[in-house]
């Protein structure tokens, strides 16, 4: 006798269908339309307003430099974690590109929801806000078609309940949630500062495979996710303490070429790298520390080629670390004191940019990225509003 399916796989059968069927029908409209084409040169900003949150559009030059083409609303609020400074979100990720960059997705955190712009050229159109799946969402992680939001479970004015991961599919101009993929991370945090324990990224493995959340509470846990069909996660995580002892206080993190894991960790100002074993945990490789140059607040973290670049918000300067085989070794560090709360910060694909926000001092540094590691500032960007964070390019 056949066994009976469960509802929920019906429900997933039958939603993939139309999602299917509605990715095609966009797909095509798309570049019947001319959607296909888009400049790649484009960055992003979020003003994360408590208000009305808006999304700045910079056009970028053939050199680095960025002229402001236009602001446009979320149809959401931003929003500030209790205790939260120059980093209202706490986070890293809460502007994401999709879709060859055609697709901009953006963090409400004051009204728990996502938006969904569509991108043509310097300019967006607003075609979704959605219900984030839970509260305070402040990272979003894609591959491919596939969304997973953070919701870091905190709010300005009451105690929080658990953080989670909520995934999504994008289906052409729109987000569908997917049934049953909401998963618990960390701890349920019960004291302020929240900010200090809410869980600070999701992001995707280079292959999809696995979605790793870093999480800040004093346990120091990285949770990883194995994603399966139709993007559905495993029923719980692999919670990997970070190694090799704990107080690490993970923030955010990268990947090299290879797809080893490179986090950054507040408590010991400093990246550790790992790789990841079949069953989710992580094999410790190596450390580094930027203990020569008085940083403080060490927390988010970008990608160019072999060489990382850590924001350090209390000390307003950058650490700059290579890779080597997995084995990480402190370069240098490049001061940036005229513009206090060095936050997130993104880097170009050809790896020749990259751009940093300063929260505390409400604007953004465009850096050009020499073949030894080191940088160049060459613009400094202002008129930004005074705490903001989010930042992408497509």
């Amino acid at each position: 006798m056949k066994r009976p399916k469960s509802f929920l796989t019906l429900a997933l059968g039958a939603t993939m269908v139309v999602v299917l069927a509605l990715m095609f029908a966009t797909t095509a409209s798309a570049f019947a339309s001319g959607w296909g084409g888009h400049s790649q040169k484009d960055l992003f900003v979020q003003t994360n307003n408590t208000s009305a949150n808006s999304i700045m559009v910079y056009q970028r030059a053939w050199n680095g430099t960025l002229i402001l083409a236009g602001t446009y609303t979320t149809g959401g609020m931003g929003g500030v974690a209790a205790g939260a400074a120059a980093d209202p979100l706490a986070s890293q990720g809460s502007l994401a590109s999709a879709d060859h960059g055609r697709v901009l997705l953006a963090v409400n955190a004051g009204s728990n929801t996502v938006s969904l712009f569509r991108v043509r050229g310097d300019k967006l159109m607003l075609k979704q806000v959605i219900a984030s799946g839970g509260t305070f969402p402040v990272s979003i992680a894609v591959h491919g078609n596939l969304v997973y939001v953070l919701n870091a479970g905190v709010t300005p004015v009451t105690v929080p309940g658990a953080s989670s991961v909520q995934g999504f599919w994008l289906v052409g101009s729109h987000l569908a949630m997917i049934p049953g993929s909401s998963r618990t991370v960390g701890p349920t945090i019960t004291s302020e500062p929240f900010y200090l324990a809410s869980p600070g990224m999701v992001g995707f493995s280079p292959d999809g495979a696995r979605l790793v959340v870093a999480t800040k509470f004093s346990g120091s846990l990285i949770d990883v996710f194995s994603v399966g069909r139709w993007g559905m996660l495993s029923a719980t995580p692999m919670a990997n303490p970070t190694a090799p002892t704990a107080g690490h206080v993970p923030f955010a993190f990268s990947f090299d070429p290879w797809g080893r894991l490179v986090v950054v960790q507040v408590g010991d100002s400093g990246i550790s790298s790992y790789a990841f074993k079949p069953n989710n945990s992580l094999a410790y490789i190596s450390s580094a520390n930027d203990t020569k140059d008085a940083v403080a607040a060490s927390c988010w973290i970008s990608r160019a080629g072999h060489y990382y670049f850590v924001s350090n918000a209390g000390s307003a300067n950058l650490s700059i670390y290579r890779l080597n085989h997995g084995m990480a070794s402190l370069v240098g560090a490049m001061p940036t004191t005229a513009a206090a709360g060095t936050t997130d910060s993104v880097t170009t694909r050809d790896g020749h940019f990259l751009y940093v926000e300063c929260g505390g001092a409400g604007v953004v540094l465009a850096y050009r990225i020499h073949g030894d590691g080191s940088l160049s500032l060459i613009q400094t960007v202002t008129g930004l509003p005074i705490p903001f964070e989010g930042i992408a390019l497509n």
